[in-house]
């Protein structure tokens, strides 16, 4: 009985333990489904939250490229607005070069045709004068150069003369004088004026605002200030090009203004314009006053006074003119002082002998001829007058005031340093004196020296003779004259010897 009972109540407790089991595995099979669950669910929403990301970064990527092509597009349009532009230059250069070649070809066939008539005519005129003097063309060269060669050395006889008892007679004088323009030959002046400006930019990107649209703010700037900015390929950088210094000089203030302003159109054009040039004024008229009380010299008018300034902005081989003039005014003071001259004349000579080319670019006539107008239009004294006219050995001088004045300007611009000489340009320039007096007949060697301030022609004695030697020199400097261009003077020195070599043995 006990034994059924046991037996039973195992029976029974593996059916409990069995229920239980059961009830635990679901439990767990439930437990496991609900965490699958709230994984996919997650999983779901990175899903979505990925997907908004990724929409979001690709409408970034698009509006990116869309700028990109934005950018690239203006670029594009920019370059080919240069090109029109260049290619209309272009056009109207070969337009302008056709019209000069047909132009040359006209007065290449009415030159030929003249030439023709004259040389027919030649021929007819040596026939009549060969009958009427019954000279061939070489007998008639042999008459002509005999009554030349008496004629030239009764001439030369004659001023020789006169050059002699004038020297005499003005002995002092003429040795004060002397003294002064000996100091004047070591002058050389060799270099180019420079005309064009750089103006440095922030960025590429303000080529395109200074061009403005198609052209408009370069177009209003080149009209207002009468330069022309040159927009190319040189890297954050615009040249300004004109003839005047002031005006270049104005334009490079007023394009710097609005550069660092920013807005470029041409209202503002105007405004930076108007400010440049009160600016530039009142430099002028700085510089001026600066001058004058350096040399203390009181009695210059304002408007003259203005005009020194205006040197400011000129130079002349190189070399700043309103510097160059303080200079030598002080040198050619010195000078004064050691040969009893006027102190006063030659310092207000020598600041004002370069007057003129405070105006030479707005007039015509070289810079001697509007600085004598100008020293006129202000009653200035006829010492400084002759001073500045005559500086270039144009008209004689009238008091040794004025060659002062002359010595000194070759001396300031002389000094070692003052004025720029490329060694190229230096050894051609020489290159070229020497050649031109070889091209003469029985020249041996020629030699140029002072740096090409003098040359020295050794000629061949059997071949020239000492009256030959005397017209060759007078050839030689004519042939310099009408070919080279040069400051100053050459001299030239013809030297003619005969050397007798025996050997005793």
């Amino acid at each position: 009985m006990e034994i059924a009972i046991a037996l039973g109540a195992a029976v029974a407790g593996l059916i409990v333990g069995y229920f239980i089991r059961k009830v635990q595995i679901s439990n767990q099979v439930n437990s496991i489904e609900a965490r699958v669950s709230r994984a996919l669910d997650e999983a779901k929403s990175k899903e979505k939250e990925i997907l908004l990301e990724a929409k979001s970064k690709a409408m970034e990527i698009v509006e990116q490229g869309k700028k990109t092509e934005e950018e690239f597009r203006n670029k594009i349009i920019s370059v080919e607005e240069r090109l029109t532009k260049k290619e209309s230059d272009l056009e109207r250069k070969v337009n302008d070069a056709e019209k000069l070649k047909e132009g040359l070809n006209a007065s290449k066939t009415e030159i030929e045709k003249t030439k023709d008539e004259m040389r027919q005519l030649k021929q007819k005129q040596l026939e009549q004068l060969q009958k009427i003097s019954g000279l061939n063309n070489e007998e008639a060269k042999k008459v002509l150069l005999d009554a030349t060669e008496k004629s030239m050395k009764d001439e030369l006889a004659l001023l020789t003369h006169k050059l002699l008892n004038a020297a005499r007679d003005d002995a002092d004088k003429k040795a004060r004088e002397i003294v002064s323009m000996a100091i004047q030959r070591c002058a050389s002046e060799v270099t180019s004026e420079q005309t064009t400006t750089a103006v440095t930019l922030p960025s590429e990107e303000m080529k395109g605002r200074i061009i403005g649209k198609e052209g408009r703010n370069i177009r209003t700037f080149e009209q207002m200030l009468g330069v022309e900015v040159i927009v190319d390929d040189t890297p954050d950088a615009v040249i300004i090009s004109g003839f005047n210094s002031v005006r270049r000089h104005i334009a490079k203030i007023a394009l710097e203004k609005l550069i660092q302003d920013g807005r470029i159109h041409p209202a503002k054009i105007e405004e930076a314009t108007e400010k440049a040039k009160k600016e530039v004024s009142e430099m002028i008229r700085e510089a001026g006053e600066q001058a004058v009380y350096e040399l203390g010299i009181a009695n210059f008018p304002p408007k003259l006074v203005q005009l020194v300034g205006r040197l400011k902005f000129r130079t002349s081989y190189g070399q700043n003119v309103l510097k160059h003039s303080v200079e030598m005014a002080k040198l050619a003071a010195l000078i004064a002082e050691e040969v009893g001259a006027d102190v006063l004349t030659v310092k207000q000579g020598a600041l004002l002998h370069d007057i003129g080319k405070a105006l030479d670019q707005d007039m015509e006539g070289t810079h001697v001829e509007i600085g004598k107008q100008i020293a006129q239009k202000f009653n200035l004294p006829e010492k400084i007058v002759n001073a500045i006219e005559a500086h270039h050995g144009d008209v004689e001088y009238t008091s040794i005031e004025a060659a002062i004045v002359d010595a000194a300007d070759n001396i300031s611009g002389s000094r070692p340093g003052a004025r720029r000489d490329t060694y190229e340009n230096y050894v051609a320039r020489l290159e070229e004196l020497e050649n031109l007096a070889h091209g003469f007949e029985g020249v041996e060697k020629v030699y140029a020296i002072q740096a090409g301030r003098e040359i020295r022609v050794f000629v061949k004695p059997e071949k020239v003779d000492d009256w030959s030697a005397t017209k060759l020199a007078r050839d030689i400097a004519n042939k310099i004259e009408q070919d080279l261009k040069y400051p100053g003077e050459i001299r030239v020195m013809v030297i003619r010897e005969t050397r007798v070599i025996e050997y005793a043995r």
